[in-house]
């Protein structure tokens, strides 16, 4: 007769596989910046709504200053960028650093159109942007 495998086993050795591989891709995309200028090392999720003639835009941007972004709309592209720095003291020990910081960059190819920035703001942590159709 086969063994059976005990299902708790099973699920556990599941589980950490799992957080193994989200690990491994959080390493692959949260490289550290190498210094202000350099190429973005994190890039923000965002959402985008259609509503009529206008678009919002959603990007996760934790941390970050309205002061400290770049937007701006070309050949029908959105591009957020900017830098995000870690909050708090930079000395002692890290012990664990999963917001990603440096600079960041998402570009968003945007609906058939031609756009214009109508507001921004941030909202718990989120750009919210609001672009309006224009002639």
């Amino acid at each position: 007769m086969g063994q059976s495998i005990d299902p708790d086993i099973w699920m556990w050795a599941e589980a950490v596989e799992m957080l193994d591989r989200a690990e491994r891709l959080h390493r692959q995309f949260f490289r550290p910046a190498r210094g202000r200028g350099a190429r973005p090392s994190w890039t923000p999720p965002v959402d985008v709504f259609e509503d009529g003639e206008a678009l919002t835009i959603v990007a996760a941007l934790p941390g970050v200053e309205l002061g400290a972004l770049e937007v701006d709309i070309a050949d029908g592209v959105l591009r957020v960028a900017g830098e995000r720095t870690p909050p708090g003291a930079r000395a002692g020990t890290i012990h664990r650093l999963e917001v990603p910081h440096g600079r960041f960059e998402r570009c968003v190819a945007l609906p058939p159109g031609a756009y214009a920035v109508a507001r921004q703001e941030l909202v718990a942590g989120c750009l919210v942007l609001s672009l309006t159709r224009t002639a």
